[in-house]
C-alpha cells in the first residue's frame, strides 16, 4: 500500500526542515506522493522541483489562512500554475499582512513583557519567506524564555490581539481555482490545539464553504481519530467532494507529528480513498 502525505511544511513557512532535509525525511518515511504546502507561498514548491528524486511523486501545494463569514480556515490549494499572476499577487498580500501581524505582535511582547528584539533577532525574522507566531516563539525559546515554541506562544503571544489579517476566503478560492488549483478545506473539524467542532456545527460550516466554491475536504488528518475520519470521508462522497489527507508535519516545530501520518493511529489509506489524486497525477501510480 502506498504511503501518502498531501500535507507538508518545510522552513519556507514555520516548518523545522529546509527542503533537502524534508526530502530526505520523505524518503526515510517511505512516503511515495507528496506535497508542500507551505503558508502562503509556493518558493518551497520550486525547490523542491529542482531537486526531486525520480522515484517519488510531488504535487505542489499551498495553504492559505482565511476567512469565509465568521468561519476562520485553512485553505489547501494542489496543482497550481506558478506563473498565474492573480495568485502571485495574493501571496505578496499576504507578505503585508503577515509582517503586520509580526509587528503587532512585537509590539506586544514590548509593552507587555518588556521584550526587545536585537537587530541580529530582527533580521532573521524578516529574512523567512513566510514569517508565522511559531518564529517569533522560536526566538523567545533561544533566549531562554521557555522550553518549547508551544510553552512560549501559550505564554508570551497567545493573548496579542493582532485583528483580522486572513485572506478573503471567497477571493482566496476564486483565485485558486483561476491558477488551475483544486481548492480543499484543511482539518474542517479543527486544527493543531483546536477543540473540535460537532456535527451540527460542521454541517452548518460545509454549506457555507460549498457555496464559496470549496472542493474538496482533508478527511485524513494527523490529529483525526478513525471515527472522525469516516465521517468526514462520508460526508465528502455525499457532497460530491474530493478526498484529500495529510500529517500537517512541521518538524521539530509540531512533535509528535510523522510524515505520512494521516491520522491518529498511523493507519495506511489505500489511494483508492484519496479522490483528489485522479485529478492531479495523470500517470497511473502502482
Amino acid at each position: 500500500m502506498l504511503k501518502i502525505d498531501l500535507h507538508l511544511h518545510s522552513n519556507y513557512s514555520d516548518g523545522s526542515d529546509s527542503v533537502i532535509e524534508l526530502l530526505q525525511n520523505i524518503k526515510k518515511s517511505n512516503v511515495q506522493i507528496f506535497s508542500l504546502t507551505d503558508h502562503d507561498t509556493f518558493d518551497g514548491c520550486v525547490e523542491v522541483e529542482k531537486r526531486l528524486p525520480n522515484n517519488i511523486n510531488f504535487i505542489r501545494g499551498i495553504e492559505l489562512t482565511c476567512q469565509i463569514q465568521n468561519i476562520k480556515c485553512h485553505i489547501l490549494g494542489y496543482n497550481y500554475d506558478v506563473s498565474n499572476v492573480e495568485l502571485k499577487r495574493l501571496i505578496e498580500k499576504g507578505k503585508i499582512l503577515r509582517k503586520q501581524k509580526l509587528e503587532t505582535r512585537m509590539k506586544y511582547l514590548e509593552n507587555t513583557w518588556n521584550i526587545i528584539l536585537t537587530d541580529e533577532e530582527l533580521k532573521w525574522l524578516y529574512s523567512r519567506k513566510s514569517v508565522v507566531k511559531t518564529h517569533l516563539a522560536n526566538v523567545l525559546v533561544k533566549r531562554g524564555l521557555a522550553e518549547t515554541n508551544v510553552q512560549a506562544m501559550k505564554k508570551y503571544l497567545d493573548n496579542c490581539k493582532t485583528g483580522n489579517t486572513r485572506f478573503d476566503g471567497k477571493e482566496a478560492i476564486k483565485i485558486l481555482k483561476n491558477a488551475g488549483a483544486i481548492a480543499v478545506w484543511a482539518h474542517p473539524l479543527g486544527g493543531e490545539g483546536e477543540q473540535h467542532i460537532e456535527p451540527n456545527k460542521f454541517y452548518t460550516n460545509l454549506e457555507i464553504m460549498k457555496n464559496f466554491g470549496i472542493q474538496g475536504l482533508e478527511c485524513f488528518y494527523s490529529r483525526y481519530n478513525l471515527q472522525e475520519c469516516k465521517f468526514l470521508y462520508e460526508c465528502a462522497l455525499k457532497n460530491n467532494l474530493l478526498v484529500s489527507g495529510g500529517s500537517d508535519y512541521h518538524g521539530t516545530n509540531k512533535e509528535r507529528i510523522q510524515i505520512g501520518q494521516i491520522n491518529v493511529n498511523n493507519n495506511l489509506i489505500d489511494k483508492s480513498k484519496l479522490t483528489i489524486l485522479k485529478f492531479i497525477i495523470n500517470k497511473d501510480i502502482k
